[in-house]
């Protein structure tokens, strides 16, 4: 106690210079778990992919088309589930800026392969016997005030025309992880309107979503679907779900990459501060320590002094800063929530934030650490005079 009392006697003994330190550690620490929250933030959907869901898709681009009939033939490959499929709407709410996920799916199929989509009993029955229903993610729901029964419509872009869904279910996520700002609703209806107005264009998906029976065969289911439709008009390409999400991260590498180097150049700033804040504490303290070891105290008390000193510092700056990246994160998230659905603040951010804090702390003050520790004590005593 009397160590830890002589350590805030110190730290506190410039209160202008120490809280202008403080206050950089909060804004470097903190920067740097907001940046890596945005970056934990593209990976979402990677780490709440299922490893029992493969995804098929036009072996060219995800933008061709893949016939239904592909479904059945799937069904018979050995190790196969469920079978279901996904079409891309891309309508428009209101305005473009209200911008979020939109899918036709096959419901019954669809929902079975994604059980982390909660829904209650009653829902999932209305959402299913009605061709003009829809189910929206909870967030989805509280950001436009939607509730059950409600009319939503949309413009179409892709599919041309005004399309109206009737909300019949509202899900939550299995995990705070789980997209909840999704829209989904009967491919059927979209298929028979389009097949009248547009006959070429219906009976085809943008991708199939495959249930498997063990993740260890997703490699050779893979392999045997794709054989299944190699030299035909439209051969596919089956890769887990993970790897499918990934593909989209992987366009965003070079962003993603400069956000990290951001977050890592923002701590080495704050570390140069600091280490000429204990810098000068140790200057202006050269008797002081010179006068210590005179009396008996060894190097070791004096190390332990600065060094103890500098942990302080960057301890309060560090928990505050940790302390205020949620709220941060929170105001953030609601702003960019069609477009990031999931962020929040990770353990392991967490303890990145914990760690470039120590890391901080212990790297200012090793210089001036090692210079106090061997001082002379002639030199020291002379420094006063």
């Amino acid at each position: 106690m009397f160590l830890l009392r002589l350590l805030l006697r110190n730290a506190f003994r410039h209160r202008l210079r120490t809280a202008l330190t403080i206050v950089g550690l909060v804004v470097a620490i903190g920067a740097f778990g907001l940046l890596r929250t945005l970056v934990d933030a593209w990976y979402a959907g990677v780490e709440a992919s299922s490893s029992t869901r493969l995804v098929t898709r036009h072996a060219v681009s995800l933008t061709f088309a893949l016939p239904l009939s592909y479904a059945q033939r799937m069904k018979a490959v050995p190790g196969v589930t469920v079978v279901s499929w996904a079409n891309w709407f891309g309508g428009i709410y209101i305005d473009e800026r209200n911008f979020f996920p939109q899918f036709a799916v096959e419901p019954d199929t669809y929902l079975r392969l994604y059980p982390e989509y909660l829904l209650s009993d009653e829902e999932r029955l209305a959402f299913l016997k009605d061709r003009q229903g829809a189910v929206v993610g909870r967030k989805l729901a509280q950001k436009y005030g939607w509730k059950l029964g409600d009319t939503v419509p949309l413009r179409g872009t892709i599919y041309p025309g005004t399309w109206s869904f009737t909300i019949r279910g509202i899900y939550d996520g299995a995990q705070s992880r789980t997209d909840e700002n999704q829209m989904l609703f009967h491919y059927a209806l979209i298929n028979e309107s389009i097949k009248k107005r547009f006959p070429g264009r219906g009976d085809n998906t943008g991708a199939f979503i495959v249930g498997i029976d063990q993740p260890a065969n997703a490699a050779l289911v893979s392999q045997a679907i794709d054989a299944e439709f190699r030299n035909s008009l439209a051969e596919t390409l089956t890769e887990t779900e993970a790897a499918f999400q990934l593909s989209f991260v992987s366009m965003s590498d070079a962003l993603l990459a400069a956000i990290e180097a951001v977050s890592l150049i923002v701590v080495v700033i704050i570390m140069v501060v600091m280490a000429n804040t204990m810098a000068m504490t140790a200057r202006e303290r050269l008797s002081e320590y010179a006068t210590l070891k005179a009396l008996g105290f060894g190097p070791g008390f004096v190390a332990r002094l600065l060094l103890g000193e500098s942990l302080l510092i960057a301890a309060l700056g560090g928990g505050l800063a940790i302390a205020l990246t949620f709220p941060m994160v929170a105001g953030i998230g609601a702003g960019l929530s069609s477009f990031l659905p999931v962020f929040e603040v990770s353990g392991t951010t967490v303890a990145l934030q914990a760690l470039a804090a120590l890391v901080v702390g212990l790297v200012a003050a090793a210089w001036p650490t090692w210079r106090m520790a061997r001082i002379d004590i002639v030199d020291g005593l002379r420094h006063v005079a």
